[in-house]
Order: C-alpha cells, then structure tokens, then sequence
C-alpha cells in the first residue's frame, strides 16, 4: 500500500470545500429568511408599506450581501467541480461588494479624496472585467 500525499491532500481538500459549500448554503438561507423578516418588520411599521431612505439602505446592503453570498457559493462549487477558479466570479464578487459599500456610504461625510478612490476601485473592477469577459469571448471564437 503506497501512501500518496497528494491524493490525501485532495481528499481533505474535497472535503473542507465540501463543508464550506453546507456552511455557505445555511448561512444564505437564514440571510435570506432574515432579509424577508426584515422587510415585513419595516412595512408594518408606520407609516404603513412605507420605507424611510435609511431603511432602503438597509435593506439594499442586506440583499447586495446575500448575492455577494451566492457568488462566493458559486465560485467554491466551480472550485470543487472544475477544479479550477473562475476570475470572472470573482471580479462579480468583488464589484458586488464594492457597489453594497457605495450604497450604504453617506458620500457627504467624506473626503474628497475618498470618493476618487472608491471612483477609481470601481473603474479598475469594471476594467478588468471586462477584459477578463473579453478575452474568454476572443478565446471561445478561435475554437
């Protein structure tokens, strides 16, 4: 009986990614049925059906976090199926998370020099995307 390192390494891999896979699944689920418990809490609340623009941001930053939560739930599965990771997911990913931070910001309290920041992480995101998106679409044509 031979002991391979890299077949054990494997299977402890298949199996932390695995359970990754059951934690991420629960966590969207009861993120999910919080967002839903959230919502009817604001809208019985007078004024009734309605939601103050603070609310909306809370409720808009909670449901950016669930996709955020899926997309990482579909990069690990991708991960465990494929083998491989895909960049384009995570670039989703990230500019998912980039957009929940600018919506839930109060732009009038900060710096100038913040904002052209944020600015310029969105415009580097949305680049390499697009490239990325780009060079899969050039790659699938040659075949």
């Amino acid at each position: 009986m031979s002991f391979n390192i890299n077949e054990k390494l494997r299977t402890f891999e298949r199996m932390i990614i695995s359970a990754l896979i059951i934690m991420m699944v629960l966590v969207v689920f009861i993120s999910t049925i919080g967002l839903g418990w959230k919502l009817v809490e604001e809208l019985n609340r007078p004024p009734f059906l309605m939601l103050s623009i603070e609310e909306l941001f809370v409720i808009f930053g909670f449901f950016l976090m669930i996709l955020i939560g899926l997309e990482l739930l579909e990069s690990i599965k991708t991960y465990l199926t494929e083998d491989k990771i895909h960049v384009e997911v995570i670039f989703t990913v990230a500019l998912i998370a980039v957009a929940r931070k600018v919506i839930t910001l109060d732009i009038t309290k900060l710096p100038e020099l913040t904002i052209i920041g944020i600015a310029a992480l969105i415009v580097a995101l949305a680049v390499g995307y697009f490239l990325i998106k780009k060079n899969h679409q050039d790659s699938n044509t040659k075949q």
